[in-house]
């Protein structure tokens, strides 16, 4: 496990002004937004203390979209409550632009937090729930108005001031609650499961539309989550954490395609790992190594690999119709499975019924070894 992280390289498009450039690729040295150093979090003591978060470092980028991601009990959401200041590290430090905040209080950290709940005032409007935060700073009444508005639109929802919560759809009051988090055009924005009590298709909605929003403002957001398809919607990069570290920070596609762990590999998409005793008959070489289900073919039996490929014969266990796709889990003859995941594009593919002996073949380049 590891706890400090390697740069992605390549580029992450943003709104103007916003920098994009991160990464080798172009040489160029990101800002950074938040820092963390050697970040642990123990509550108790003696024989009942637990190690939430232990000896954390990372860099968040200005301007970027971080997923802290990772199942519960992992450390994401203590590491989140950290840097707005709601608990206190046991060690390490925090900083924000470069400004030590460790030991700093909430309200005086340039950092505002989404929660799952909304946590909207019942009693006021839409328009007055946004402007609480600047009523309390004491801005204006004008420029209050200005500024919420300026954020209402920004989540689009242009004349929905009136209205009180209750008379809006759960997506309607969670874009209300990142409205009143935007209006006080903070540094970092917080966001810890925004979007887990929201059904399925108005989660996958708010995921495009919570990305589009973060590229239109330009802000720094740190979302937590432990949906891993949410994850890698909506991240410029991930950070995957698992018993209080982090295991892997990347791009989307660096943790999906290049999982750095075994633990990885199974958390982020469906495990499918290939033992070392098969690898030693398949490959040619020892070790743990990943392939993703849908880049694994369905062959006959008996078929032969080309001259990029290895392949494996097996016996299908399982058949799973999701639908868009198919898929299939199958035994391995070297001793082990793999799932496969066929897209039922046309109905002459090949379609095997449980019991059916079969040739699994994948491309050298879609095998990527993994740490146990």
């Amino acid at each position: 496990m590891c706890s400090a992280y390697t740069a992605a390289t390549g580029s992450v498009a943003g709104p103007p002004g916003v920098r994009t450039d991160w990464g080798p690729l172009t040489g160029t040295e990101p800002t950074i937004a938040v820092r963390l150093r050697g970040l642990s979090k123990r509550f108790g003591s003696g024989d009942a203390a637990v190690d939430a978060v232990r000896d954390v470092s990372l860099d968040v980028h200005d301007g970027e979209f971080l997923t802290l991601l990772g199942p519960s009990g992992s450390g994401k959401t203590t590491v989140l409550r950290m840097i707005a200041g709601f608990e206190l590290p046991t060690s390490g430090t925090i900083e924000l632009a470069g400004a030590d905040v460790t030991n700093t209080p909430p309200f005086d950290r340039d950092v505002n937090t989404v929660f799952q709940d909304y946590a909207l005032f019942p009693h006021m409007t839409v328009q007055q729930n946004v402007e609480y935060g600047l009523r309390v700073a004491k801005v204006p009444k004008d420029d209050r108005r200005r500024r919420a508005q300026e954020s209402l639109e920004a989540v689009r929802l242009t004349g929905y001031g009136d209205r009180k919560p209750q008379q809006l759809s759960g997506g309607q009051r969670q874009r209300v609650a990142l409205a009143r988090a935007l209006v006080n055009r903070p540094q970092v924005l917080l966001l810890d499961e925004p979007l887990g009590a929201l059904d399925l298709k108005l989660r996958e909605q708010m995921q495009i539309e919570l990305k589009e929003i973060q590229r239109q403002v330009g802000i720094t957001f740190i979302f937590v989550t432990h949906d891993q398809e949410e994850a890698l919607t909506m991240s410029d990069r991930i950070a995957v954490f698992d018993s209080g570290g982090i295991e892997q920070v990347g791009s989307p596609e660096d943790v999906y395609e290049r999982p750095a762990s075994e633990f990885v590999a199974g958390f982020v998409g469906t495990s499918n790992l290939l033992l070392p005793e098969a690898a030693s008959t398949v490959l040619g070489r020892a070790g743990l190594y990943s392939i993703r289900p849908e880049k694994i073919r369905l062959a006959p039996a008996g078929s032969a690999p080309s001259a990029d490929e290895h392949g494996v014969a097996g016996t299908v266990r399982e058949v799973i119709y999701l639908g868009t796709g198919t898929r299939f889990l199958v035994d391995l003859s070297v001793g082990g499975s793999l799932m496969v995941l066929q897209q039922n594009l046309h109905s002459r593919d090949l379609h095997p019924q449980r019991g059916d002996d079969v040739q699994l073949l994948w491309q050298r380049v879609d095998e990527y070894p993994v740490s146990a």
